[in-house]
């Protein structure tokens, strides 16, 4: 719901958290179970503990409720990665503001193109392309991919 104030906040954090965890193994057997292995590009633990990611979680009164990460894969270029709302609080905004959040982040760095790998799940099923006016994004081979612009808010 954009334009909508969120009762949370967005903050760097740890994956290694025990509710993080619980949360990425969601998202993991999520991916898992609707592509095959090779479709899968979600990150596990260790892999979200790269330095080229920044990981960040989304909280309201101390509750877990979303997770995302932005990787820089090189000078101009970032993917998102790994995000997941919590089944609970889907459809109130939270994974819309995560994905500003990120793409926020990627500009910071001086970004201009922004990748979302979506894996194999057919589109009618996936998130991150129920997400209202998906920030650009266009179709890609095997990513969908934005070109990142400073846009005043």
């Amino acid at each position: 719901m954009p334009g909508r104030a969120l009762p949370g906040r967005i903050s760097p954090d740890d994956p290694r958290t025990a509710d993080i965890r619980e949360l990425l193994g969601r998202h993991l057997d999520f991916a898992y179970s609707h592509s095959g292995a090779e479709h899968v590009h979600a990150l596990n633990i260790h892999g979200l503990l790269d330095p080229a990611i920044a990981f960040f979680s989304y909280r309201e009164g101390g509750q877990l409720l979303a997770v995302g990460a932005v990787k820089q894969l090189e000078p101009g270029h970032a993917e998102i990665k790994s995000m997941h709302t919590a089944q609970a609080a889907r459809g109130r905004g939270i994974g819309r503001a995560m994905l500003d959040h990120l793409i926020g982040i990627a500009l910071e760095r001086s970004c201009t193109r922004v990748s979302l790998e979506t894996g194999a799940i057919p589109a009618s099923r996936q998130p991150a392309r129920s997400t209202p006016a998906p920030a650009s994004f266009l179709a890609g081979h095997s990513a969908t991919t934005s070109r990142a612009r400073s846009t005043p808010s």
